[in-house]
């Protein structure tokens, strides 16, 4: 399939790799030139404007948050304009529920197929084709994109016809990640206060309790206290945060935890934590302690 891609950070540069080598004629566009330029080698076409990059079957976008989606999306010259009648957008980003209808809203009014396609997995699972996505949007429209899909991850979960729903599913994940994070990094500051080893306590934990794969690397991440490099920097923690409140609020659900955890990620920045990776939240309670 023809393809364009917009958006080539950490996660961006992998997952559109992984479709020039299944095999797709892939577009890339990305505001920093030399990113996209980097991919030139491997076979993709590099693409001087958004436009270029939906000239294509199908653009995919992954940007940080709601404001550069829209504005690749609405401005003049931007998806909605430059996109084939019937090609289809698909949005890998963490963005707003209330975004996400707005987007599908207007992709149907201008003939064009949207899908919601928020993704679980760090940057080393999207350089390895190991993301799961979660998929929402018109039956039609999902199964044009299905391949594109598959060759960005090991499999793919589809949850609705409304594609805000993928976004709800995606935030809520991240909420329960975030919650993972202080709620070891809590245990870990007790024992480690107490003298007990924190490698050797997430061994335990992790051989009985919790086998799942978010325990094993947050909990290493967390007890030797490695923050940097960012595999996904902490302010993007809050604005998930954040966003999951809205939707929290949206829906007249509330989400004490989410407050807490808004208030832990704005302590984190406000001490200097904008570089580090988003698991660095779980390294307050150990200061909080007075052991670190």
């Amino acid at each position: 399939m023809k393809v364009g891609f917009i958006g080539l950070g950490q996660m961006g540069t992998g997952i559109a790799t992984n479709l020039i080598k299944a095999g797709h004629e892939v577009t890339v566009y990305n505001r920093t030139r030399a990113k996209a330029e980097a991919l030139a080698a491997i076979g993709a076409k590099v693409g001087a404007t958004v436009a270029e990059a939906c000239k294509a079957d199908a653009v995919f976008t992954m940007l940080a948050d709601d404001q550069p989606v829209e504005a690749i999306v609405f401005d003049k010259g931007g998806v909605i304009e430059s996109l084939p009648a019937n090609a289809v957008h698909v949005s890998l980003s963490t963005i707003s529920a209330a975004l996400s209808k707005r987007l599908a809203h207007a992709h149907s009014e201008a003939g064009q197929g949207y899908v919601a396609a928020p993704v679980f997995g760090r940057p080393d699972a999207a350089a390895a084709a190991k993301l799961f996505v979660v998929a929402a949007g018109k039956r039609e429209a999902i199964e044009t994109v299905s391949p594109l899909l598959d060759a960005i991850g090991q499999k793919t979960f589809v949850v609705s016809d409304d594609a805000h729903a993928a976004n709800i599913v995606k935030l809520s994940g991240n909420f329960l990640i975030a919650s993972v994070i202080e709620s070891l990094g809590e245990a870990m500051a007790l024992v480690g206060k107490a003298g007990i080893d924190k490698h050797a306590y997430l061994e335990i934990l992790t051989s009985t309790l919790f086998g799942a794969p978010v325990y094993k690397t947050y909990g290493n991440m967390i007890a030797g206290g490695t923050f940097t490099p960012a595999g996904f920097a902490a302010p993007l923690g809050l604005k998930d945060i954040r966003l999951a409140l809205a939707a929290g609020e949206d829906l007249r659900v509330p989400l004490p935890l989410a407050s807490l955890l808004r208030d832990r990620f704005l302590t984190l920045l406000a001490n200097g934590g904008d570089e580090l990776d988003w698991s660095a939240v779980g390294g307050l309670a150990a200061k909080d302690a007075g052991t670190n």
